[in-house]
């Protein structure tokens, strides 16, 4: 639903990581309302005593699945937390909130009444999936663009990460270089920026690094240093610039080698923000796209 403020005012950035207390009480009001109108019927029915088919949602049915599948989230959904005397608005760990979303999203299916059956007092319901899932899909995505979350819950059942609009081309662009294996290099390392996870996250950035060391022997795969130097010179012939480049691929590649991206060893420097995976990502992709697209 798009809200009156959404067109006379500039939208809320969505750029929160965390699902929020508040998001939360939403999508805990839209999951208990839809288990409680029968929309996870289709998957988990409740079926009627007289076998004429299903009435409602199993709910016992749906929280065994769920709990099997989310084990991280706890039934009945609660959003709060404290003592009788003191509570405040509670949500869980985000990825354990996303995980509940797509599994709901999988099981729902809009119930339509059909026969009502006077003697239990109830409809017998068939459903509509795309329906269902089309409005579920709707009312999650408005409740993160409303509280400025940084997720979208995509009609394949993915949830993935939004990118700023300033910065939507270096996910965009699909760099063909000519070598196979450095194209699917740089597509996975884009695919996993995308993913809420930050586990998932800081893989990316260990692959877009990965990256830089193969693009830097692109031109002499025997000598890094004359093919970074290559590459360089085809970006730039003013002495100035020419010699920021090669700064800034000198930092770039102390980068990878000082916080916990290209080695292990316990004395990297542990990345641990998404902010700073946005930057090292983006800083190191503009750089990348700038080289290969002056080849």
């Amino acid at each position: 639903m798009e809200y009156f403020s959404d067109k006379e005012s500039k939208s809320k950035p969505q750029a929160v990581d965390s699902v929020t207390p508040a998001a939360w009480g939403g999508i805990v009001a839209l999951i208990q309302s839809m288990v409680t109108t029968g929309a996870f019927g289709q998957q988990y029915p409740e079926m009627c005593p007289d076998g004429d088919g299903p009435t409602g949602t199993d709910e016992q049915s749906f929280i065994l699945a769920l709990k099997a599948e989310v084990p991280d989230v706890e039934w009945p959904l609660k959003t709060e937390e404290g003592n009788n005397w003191e509570k405040e608005a509670w949500a869980p760990e985000t990825m354990a909130a996303l995980d509940l979303i797509q599994f709901c999203y999988q099981a729902v299916a809009k119930p339509i009444q059909g026969v009502y059956h006077s003697f239990f007092r109830h409809h017998h319901l068939s459903f509509d999936e795309e329906a269902g899932k089309d409005s579920f899909l709707e009312r999650i995505n408005t409740i993160f663009r409303r509280n400025g979350i940084a997720y979208v819950l995509e009609h394949d059942g993915s949830i993935k990460r939004i990118i700023p609009v300033q910065f939507q081309s270096f996910i965009s662009t699909h760099i063909r270089t000519g070598d196979s294996v450095l194209d699917n290099m740089i597509d996975d390392a884009q695919k996993k920026f995308l993913n809420p996870d930050i586990k998932i996250r800081k893989e990316a950035i260990e692959r877009l690094w990965d990256c830089w060391e193969r693009i830097k022997t692109v031109e002499d795969p025997r000598n890094k240093k004359k093919s970074i130097s290559i590459l360089l010179d085809k970006v730039s012939n003013d002495s100035d610039t020419r010699s920021m480049l090669e700064e800034e691929a000198r930092k770039l590649t102390d980068i990878g080698n000082t916080f916990h991206i290209r080695h292990s060893e316990v004395t990297q420097i542990v990345i641990s923000d998404n902010s700073i995976i946005d930057y090292l990502f983006y800083r190191l992709c503009a750089f990348i796209q700038m080289l290969l697209s002056s080849r």
